[in-house]
């Protein structure tokens, strides 16, 4: 039984691989985009019944502006790159919560939540366009799946994917809420690994770049960002990110190609 499960798990793994725009690096993604869509939309939904959209008209616009300027950028990148056919499914959303938390994030299809929280860190829509880019890239490069297969994988063993989807939807629902970093607490498996995370500071410097946005901005941001800790345990949005220095120094490093994307 144990040599059937790794032969399954390792024809799994040769099938579904796929690749990540920009970076070129091949992940595991055992889920279809369907699903993942149909998933993304129920949870997204769910979500915002739950929660109390934002009211502010004023901030609310800028997490819409900031949010569509960077879904035009990654379409034009897709575009230009024949990769177009990849967001067909996508149905852009923006908004903006009202929560303390220091956090935002998107689910697949473009669905994306900005908490109030992180308003007073980003300090103008530079900044935000550096967080929203961030979450928006690990969309694009579709870390949600990748990290569900690998938590499917070891949380659900030899179990048919198709009936773990189908049948677990308890345990299916606690992951993708975890590897989403939706709610306050975090289930076994974190949220992105740090490999992830800096895909994402990668891609979301170009997007950002393409949308209009300065990539220096990003310097500034992760500076104040590692600011909130204080001392104390760091916000749910920095839970699994890389150690903040090697997080400045390596955004240092990719500003010159972010930069040669930028268009004031």
């Amino acid at each position: 039984m144990v040599r059937y499960t790794l032969l399954v798990v390792s024809l799994l793994t040769m099938s579904a691989c796929s690749t990540v725009p920009i970076t070129g690096r091949s992940q595991l993604n055992l889920i279809p985009g369907s699903s993942m869509m149909s998933m993304s939309l129920q949870q997204y939904d769910q979500f915002l019944k739950e929660h109390k959209v934002s009211t502010d008209q004023q901030q609310t616009a800028i997490v819409k502006r900031v949010g569509t300027n960077i879904q035009h950028a990654v379409e034009r990148y897709f575009a230009s790159s024949g990769l177009k056919d990849q967001l067909s499914d996508y149905t852009w959303e923006f908004n903006l919560v009202e929560d303390k938390q220091v956090n935002a994030w998107c689910m697949p299809g473009g669905k994306v939540v900005v908490y109030s929280g992180i308003l007073p860190v980003a300090k103008g829509e530079a900044g935000l366009a550096v967080v929203m880019g961030h979450e928006i890239a690990h969309a694009i490069a579709e870390h949600g799946n990748e990290r569900m297969s690998q938590g499917l994988l070891a949380q659900m063993g030899g179990v048919a994917l198709s009936t773990a989807l189908s049948t677990r939807t308890a345990a299916t629902q606690q992951l993708w809420m975890s590897v989403y970093g939706v709610g306050a607490q975090y289930g076994a498996l974190m949220p992105y690994g740090r490999m992830q995370e800096s895909e994402a500071d990668h891609l979301g410097l170009i997007f950002m770049a393409m949308a209009g946005y300065d990539p220096h901005e990003a310097v500034p941001f992760w500076q104040r960002m590692s600011d909130q800790k204080g001392g104390k345990a760091p916000p749910e949005f920095l839970s699994t990110h890389p150690s903040d220095a090697t997080r400045i120094e390596t955004i240092r490093g990719l500003i010159p190609e972010a930069m040669r994307y930028y268009k004031k």
